[in-house]
C-alpha cells in the first residue's frame, strides 16, 4: 500500500507511579481514566504501550473508553534512552551537564535504546498507508515523547533531552502527505484539576 493518508500520532506519558514503579498510585489511576474521558469522542484504533506496569496499566484505564480500540504491547514504546550524542555534538555552555545526566547507562542500553528508538520512528511517524485517516495512541515515557516531538519539529537527534511531559498530559502530532509534520498540541493537561497536574514533571515554574 502506498501512505497517502494523514496519520494523527496521540502522545501520552504514563500515569503517576508508585515510588518503586511497580505500578500506578492512586492518581495515577485518576489521571488516566480522566485522559480516557478526553479522548473518547476520538476514533483511535489502536493502543500501543511499553511492557512495563505502569504505562500497560495507564492504556488499560484508557482503553476502558475507547469504543472498540485495540491495546498492543510493543518494546518499542517501552523506557529506553533513544539517543546518546557525542560531545561535540552538544552546545558547549551544556554539554557536560546533558553527558552527566546520560553517563549512568550500561553499555546494553547505549546498545538497545538507540536501535528501539528507530523502530519506534519506522512504526509510528509519517502517513498512514491507505486511504483512511488514522488515529493511533502510543502511552509511552517521557524520553521516547520528547524523542518523537524533535523527530517532528526536524531537532537535532540529541534535542529529545529536555522534551519534558508530565503524567497523563497529552502531545499529538499530526502527518499529512505532501505537508510538513506538525505538532498539534503538547503537553497539555486541560483534562486533569489543579491537583493531578504536574506530576513527573521537573520542578519549573506552574504556568
Amino acid at each position: 500500500m502506498t501512505a497517502a493518508a494523514t496519520r494523527y500520532l496521540y502522545l501520552v506519558r504514563h500515569g503517576e507511579a508508585l515510588p518503586d514503579e511497580s505500578g500506578l498510585s492512586d492518581e495515577g489511576r485518576r489521571q488516566a481514566a480522566l485522559l480516557g474521558r478526553r479522548l473518547a469522542a476520538l476514533p483511535i484504533s489502536v493502543v500501543h504501550h511499553g511492557p512495563l506496569p505502569r504505562a500497560a496499566q495507564t492504556a488499560a484505564l484508557i482503553g476502558e473508553h475507547l469504543d472498540g480500540a485495540d491495546l498492543r504491547v510493543s518494546e518499542t514504546a517501552g523506557d529506553y534512552v533513544p539517543y546518546f550524542p557525542r560531545r561535540e555534538e552538544l552546545p558547549p555552555d551544556s554539554a557536560d551537564h546533558l553527558l552527566r545526566f546520560l553517563e549512568g547507562a550500561t553499555a546494553e542500553e547505549r546498545a538497545l535504546g538507540p536501535s528501539l528508538a528507530l523502530r519506534a520512528l519506522e512504526q509510528f511517524t509519517g502517513p498512514a498507508e491507505g486511504d483512511r485517516e488514522r488515529h493511533e495512541l502510543v502511552v509511552t515515557h517521557n524520553f521516547l515523547v520528547g524523542w518523537l516531538v524533535r523527530h517532528a519539529m526536524d531537532a537535532p537527534a540529541w534535542r529529545w533531552l529536555g522534551v519534558n511531559q508530565a503524567n497523563a498530559a497529552l502531545t499529538v502530532i499530526r502527518y499529512t502527505p505532501g505537508r510538513p509534520v506538525s505538532v498539534l498540541v503538547q503537553n497539555d493537561m486541560r483534562h486533569l484539576p489543579e491537583e493531578l497536574r504536574w506530576t513527573g514533571f521537573p520542578p519549573e515554574p506552574r504556568i
